[in-house]
């Protein structure tokens, strides 16, 4: 099951024709991965002050299939797809409320570096036991 996390749309989000600008779904798809994370007891934060170590952003894939506007609500979900020992592949959506329309969708894989050096490293046994619940 996706975690949702719901998304008012500002005049800050639109550009100048008032739809979403295209770059502000990732911020929306950030915002959601971040709470599912912590929705799971992962802070990210607290992991990288425990652990040192931290996830980044690797790779992106979007198609935009409808514009968001002002004042639209929306319900931006992220959904573990893969799990391997140095990062997650992670299917996310934006969907416009009530209807449930996918706006956006794309397939977002974060990896686990080391803080300092940013060089990878294996996912903690933690982060990754909490992703089975």
């Amino acid at each position: 099951m996706a975690f949702r996390l719901p998304v008012r749309i500002y005049w800050e989000d639109t550009d100048a024709g008032g739809i979403v600008f295209y770059a502000n779904y990732l911020k929306f798809f950030e915002r959601a991965r971040t709470e599912w994370l912590r929705s799971l007891g992962i802070g990210q934060r607290e992991l990288r002050e425990t652990t040192g170590g931290m996830f980044v952003v690797s790779e992106t894939s979007m198609r935009y299939l409808r514009p968001a506007r002002l004042d639209d609500e929306l319900l931006v979900t992220a959904q573990l797809q893969e799990a391997g020992r140095a990062s997650l592949q992670i299917l996310q959506q934006a969907l416009l409320q009530p209807e449930g329309a996918v706006l956006a969708e794309g397939s977002i894989r974060i990896g686990w570096v080391e803080a300092d050096t940013l060089r990878p490293a294996r996912i903690p046994t933690m982060i990754l036991e909490a992703l089975k619940r």
